[in-house]
Parts: C-alpha cells; structure tokens; sequence
C-alpha cells in the first residue's frame, strides 16, 4: 500500500512541475506588469496545438520544439504589450478583463477552425515507457517533462536573479515610480516580461502535450488551474507560484487515486479556500503594507 501512495504521489510532483511553469508566466505578468491574463490558459492550448503539429508534420518531439515556440511566444508576447496591451495599462480593471477575454474567444475559436472540436492525440514513441526505481512505476514521458519544465524554471529564476534586464525588471515590480526616475525603461520592460510570461507558458503548452491530448475547450479549464496555483503561492511571487504548482500536482493525483479523476477539482479549490482561509496572502506572498 505504501508503494501506491509513492507512485501517486511522485506522479503528483512531476506533473505539478508542468503547472508550476505554466502559473509562472502568470504570476510574471501580474507582478510586473499588475495585469491579469485572462487569455493565459487559450495561449497555453496554442502552444499545445503548435508541438502538436510540429510532431505530427516533421517528427521534432515536443521536449525539443518547446524551445522555439517558447522563443516564438516571447516574440508574439512582446509585440502584443507594445502595440495592444500597453494602451489598456493601469486603465479600468474591467476594461483589462474585456481585452484579455476577447483576445481568448479569438484564440480558442480560431484553433476550432483549424483543427476542429475533437482531441488531437500525438502518440509519442514513449508514451507507454516506465521506469522502475525499486517499489515506483514512473512514467517516461512525465519524468522528461518534469525534467524540462525544471530546466526552463531555473533559467527563468537564473534570468532574474544574475542579469541586469532581470535585475530592471524586479526593480519595475518593486518601486514602479522608482525605477522610472532613474532612467529604466518602464514601456520596454513591461514588453520584456509579458514576452517572458508567454515564453512560460508556450514552453508548459508544449511539454502538457507529453500528457494530455490538445482540445481547443481546454483554454478556460488551464487559465483557471493557473489563478488557482497563482493564488495559493501569492500574487505576484514565481517561487510560490512553483510550489503552489507541485502542491495542486500531489492533491490532484491524491483526488484522482482515492475518489475518481473527475473529482481533482475539488481537492485544489478546497486547497485555496483553506490558503485564502488561513493565509490570505498566498503561502510565500507578501503582506499589503
């Protein structure tokens, strides 16, 4: 009993990895920029659909075309602040939501006309693959996404920390007004980040290939999913972001084991009534001053 309780919960961890990544680019966005994408889980099925269609067309598994549609979500983040999203900072909360939700129904119903209502499986070669470490049964493709997801994280956690456009941005997500007077570059900084949140959750779109089939429908679902993982980590901060991503894994897979997979929704909403309880600020948020 004690090896299925291992299994379960090691199969919690690697995926909750994957949402960890995708809920980084969210919680990026809302700590520099202070906007909410409510198009960030529509993005993450485009990027779905987009390893998809690589596999299927020439073959480039899903670990290794991650890379450039995350480059090419940086590209598309950054152009869509400057010339859209930009104008619609610091105006109305409400007029933010309008935007974003609209930018998603254009999204989702464009990726209907493409490809159709239906489930777009990819079969990768190793879907079926395990590996057995002593008493645990650890799915191929969860490992090498996990692994990857782990790798985009500490580059993102490195980018911040060690340059100096990292650096400038942490600063703008500090003391705005600050960072303005001394010079930074507050427009192209808020473009920077936006581009590196989309990056995020192209590379999280392109590696939950690995384990769940791409449906346009899926959009609302994995936005959702994102605030939650947002929410119990604290507004703003990635590294709560991540491990309110490896929290909401584990009660998912424990759901999923002890009463039905269709039930997993319920242990992460009653996990942030309890956050939202007990620590409204999120587990590593900080307090409003």
């Amino acid at each position: 009993m004690l090896s299925i309780w291992l299994n379960v919960v090691v199969q919690g961890v690697l995926t909750g990895l994957l949402y960890g990544l995708m809920a980084l680019g969210l919680s990026a966005i809302f700590g520099v920029v202070r906007l909410v994408n409510f198009a960030h889980g529509e993005f993450a099925v485009v990027a779905m659909y987009a390893a998809f269609v690589l596999f299927r067309a020439w073959g480039v598994d899903p670990l290794w075309s991650m890379l450039p549609i995350a480059a090419v979500f940086f590209v598309v983040g950054f152009a869509l602040q400057r010339t859209l999203i930009n104008a619609f900072v610091g105006r109305p909360d409400y007029q933010q939501f309008i935007l974003l939700v609209g930018v998603a129904i254009v999204l989702v119903n464009g990726l209907l006309i493409v490809f159709g209502p239906d489930a777009q499986p990819a079969n990768l070669p190793y879907a079926f693959d395990s590996y057995l470490v002593g008493p645990l049964i650890i799915d191929k493709v969860r490992v090498y996404a996990a692994v990857a997801a782990l790798a985009v994280c500490a580059a993102l956690f490195g980018f911040f920390r060690f340059t100096r456009t990292g650096t400038a941005i942490r600063a703008c997500a500090d003391n705005l007004v600050g960072a303005a007077v001394v010079g930074l570059d507050v427009r192209r900084l808020y473009a920077v980040t936006f581009g590196i949140g989309l990056a995020c959750v192209g590379a999280a779109g392109a590696l939950m290939v690995t384990i769940a089939d791409p449906v346009p429908g899926l959009g609302p679902a994995y936005t959702l999913l994102a605030f939650t993982i947002v929410i119990i980590g604290g507004l703003g901060s990635m590294a709560g972001a991540l491990v309110a991503g490896l929290l909401i894994g584990v009660s998912e897979a424990v759901a999923g084991f002890l009463i039905a997979p269709s039930m997993k929704s319920m242990f992460s909403f009653a996990l942030l009534i309890a956050v939202l309880v007990l620590r409204p600020q999120g587990l590593l948020g900080k307090k409003p001053a």
